[in-house]
């Protein structure tokens, strides 16, 4: 199995002859940031699964549906604010038909899709889902903004509400196989960053657990593995450094 960051909270998964796409967008398109993930080039016919948490344009980005005319074998799965019309694609050059191969998602929801991957969403604490994963006997958990949003100094009723509907949210992956977690480290939330992480890397069994959603300042990650006292956390942190950078996971 292979991880590979693409750029933000866009990362590839490569397992047996599937492909999992995750919250891809162009690199220009949020204001302030230049980002440089290039997607891999794979055969024509290869099953790729490409997912959209919500519709933020550091999350989606419509022109994802164009790989459509790339990969025959290509299902989409959105959740459901990124919803477009037939006439609003045909507008922006995409290929109508291309709804036909989107599947959009609701939160706390289950899905079967073609090719033998197995979907069930999370209720976000921003916008749109989290997407637990199973395929392949492996399990992923990519968790797109549910993340514990609490910024640093305020300590208030919405940002208990904020603590608790996200604790929920992870307390119903306490029992599920996941190989790979991809959680939100946003330095914006300077001492609070951590808070999701450590969460999951507490309440879950998440073999491996990547950070995301880092703004292109990588320093968080570095910061808690020196900090973090419990060395079983540490060892399943991968340290992300670089845009592009890859992963090979050992399958035991």
């Amino acid at each position: 199995m292979k991880v590979i960051f693409i750029h933000h909270s866009c990362f590839v998964i490569e397992v047996d002859e599937k492909v999992f796409i995750f919250d891809w967008f162009a690199g220009d398109r949020v204001n302030g940031y230049r980002f440089c993930g290039v997607l891999p080039e794979y055969e024509p016919d290869t099953p790729v699964y490409v997912f959209a948490s919500h519709k933020h344009q550091d999350h989606f980005d419509m022109d994802v549906l164009r790989l459509a005319e790339k990969y025959t074998n290509i299902q989409f799965i959105l959740s459901k604010d990124c919803k477009m019309t037939p006439r609003f694609l045909e507008k922006h050059g995409i290929n109508p038909k291309v709804r036909e191969k989107i599947t959009y998602v609701s939160p706390r929801a289950k899905y079967e899709i073609e090719g033998g991957v197995y979907v069930e969403t999370l209720r976000s604490t921003d916008a749109g889902v989290a997407f637990y994963i199973e395929t392949n006997g492996a399990g992923f958990f990519h968790a797109g903004d549910l993340n514990d949003w609490r910024f640093e100094g305020v300590e208030d009723l919405t940002s208990y509400k904020m603590r608790s509907e996200f604790q929920r949210e992870i307390n119903l992956l306490s029992r599920k196989n996941i190989n790979l977690a991809f959680v939100p480290v946003d330095p914006r939330l300077n001492a609070n960053q951590w808070n999701a992480l450590e969460y999951v890397l507490e309440h879950t069994d998440a073999e491996y657990v990547f950070p995301m959603h880092m703004w292109q300042d990588y320093s968080g990650i570095t910061t808690y593995i020196r900090r973090q006292k419990n060395p079983s956390y540490v060892e399943r942190i991968v340290p992300i450094s670089h845009e592009n950078q890859e992963f090979d996971i050992l399958e035991e």
